[in-house]
């Protein structure tokens, strides 16, 4: 499926129909879903009314918005008017149906776009990997014995397969930007409370937000204008770059070294303190407030959650309070280190995340010179940087024909037209870029 601008422009030109465009894709999501598992559920009836409504609009000389007839999918954790919320798991496969679609659902409907598909996650999005106990582990389009990382792995495997041309994930701790790092599209984790999260099963609330999985830059820019109701042009002046060392320095894939002193050959390498200290408070911080969200439903039926979920839920429902509060403090503390460390600079650049797609058959990844299980590190570049809601965007390396690898840029709060701005120089100098997979569902399945 082609990008969702030059989808829009077609209908809104009128030279194809909405209706026409979505019967394409649901009928690719039928032949070529399968093998992803990425899908959970198609609004097939849904998304054909909405489909007719954009038509009738253009026959009757009304603009239907910028996304006009643009198919998505959003991960499994959005509300969805008629549908229960499951946020990946049978504990609420029979929940009463959502009344309303999620904000962010209804923003990007006004704008046009049309909703086809729910996606997989790892349950209640506890996890990088999206191995998900009822729905499968999601696969990743350029090698299917490969991880498509996660949580949002449903939400990156059908746009890097060219199934849909933009989805919406969620990002806690890097659920965004380590899949789409994996599968080599953009993704984006906004400053934290920018993006609308009503309607938004939550994880761990004080670093939750959603965002936009795209395999174009032009199509990222314009998801996100319409989901933050603003503008994604900046005053254009000079980029100030940093480059983050340290541990980021220390776990990180050659070229993707050789590609962050391409881009910033003479910018300082900026160390972040109590870096470490930074990652452990989160993992704290996301497991108690995911605990205490849970604590009910697992005191009711806590066979039903997926085991590996269960026991990290259940360890984080009894952490004591003084302890998840010392970690908030830090937090306050390390984020007003990170706010005077970015403040000569306007993007740090640093590695999304520190290797490829691990292997389905040995989810573990080298993180300082010893393996260690892909679905807790994958996050190791991510995670602090959540943790002080900055915004961060990944952006994939041009390695076509290759697994893909992509970049972490970080901007100040508030700073994301800068870091598209800076996402465009670097596309337009051939070091970032999408490279879709030739031959996606080639080799055999493990």
């Amino acid at each position: 499926m082609t990008g969702a601008m030059a989808i829009a422009q077609s209908v809104r030109s009128g030279q194809q129909s909405a209706t026409q465009l979505l019967d394409q894709c649901l009928t690719a999501l039928a032949k070529e879903a399968a093998p992803l598992c990425a899908v959970t559920r198609i609004m097939a009836g849904p998304a054909r009314r909405d489909a007719a409504r954009i038509d009738a609009l253009v026959a009757a000389g009304r603009d239907p918005g910028p996304l006009a007839g643009v198919p998505f999918g959003v991960k499994d954790l959005f509300d969805i008017a008629g549908l229960p919320t499951t946020a990946g798991s049978r504990l609420y496969a029979d929940a009463p149906p959502a009344t309303q679609d999620a904000e962010a659902i209804r923003r990007l409907k006004a704008a046009g776009a049309i909703l086809v598909a729910s996606l997989n996650m790892d349950e209640f999005a506890y996890g990088f990997a999206t191995i998900n106990a009822l729905h499968g582990t999601t696969r990743n389009p350029h090698d299917l014995t490969r991880l498509a990382g996660g949580s949002s792995g449903g939400s990156a495997a059908v746009v890097a397969a060219g199934l849909l041309p933009f989805s919406l994930g969620s990002d806690t701790n890097g659920s965004i930007r380590v899949p789409a790092s994996l599968t080599g599209l953009y993704g984006l984790k906004p400053t934290h409370g920018a993006l609308p999260m009503t309607g938004v099963f939550p994880f761990a609330e004080s670093f939750d937000d959603i965002g936009p999985f795209t395999a174009s830059l032009a199509d990222m820019v314009t998801i996100w204008e319409v989901l933050a109701g603003r503008s994604a042009q900046d005053d254009g002046a000079p980029i100030r770059l940093a480059q983050l060392g340290g541990r980021f320095a220390e776990n990180i894939d050659p070229e993707q070294s050789a590609a962050i002193d391409a881009i910033a050959p003479d910018s300082p390498v900026v160390t972040v303190p109590d870096i470490a200290r930074a990652r452990s408070a989160a993992f704290l911080i996301t497991a108690s407030e995911g605990g205490r969200l849970h604590r009910a439903a697992l005191a009711r039926d806590a066979m039903a959650f997926d085991p590996q979920v269960r026991d990290r839920l259940i360890a984080g429902a009894l952490l004591p309070d003084g302890l998840y509060a010392e970690a908030q403090a830090f937090r306050a503390r390390f984020r007003a280190t990170m706010l005077d460390l970015i403040a000569p600079y306007d993007v740090l650049i640093a590695p999304a995340t520190p290797c490829t797609a691990p292997p389905i058959n040995d989810p573990r990844i080298l993180i300082d010179g010893a393996m260690a299980p892909a679905r807790a590190d994958l996050g190791i570049h991510s995670q602090p940087i959540s943790f002080t809601g900055f915004p961060s965007f990944s952006i994939p390396l041009y390695r076509p024909g290759r697994l893909p690898l992509g970049l972490q840029l970080i901007g100040k709060p508030g700073g994301e037209p800068t870091l598209f701005r800076l996402a465009a120089m670097l596309e337009q100098r051939g070091i970032t870029g999408v490279a879709m997979p030739g031959h996606p569902y080639s080799g055999d399945i493990a």
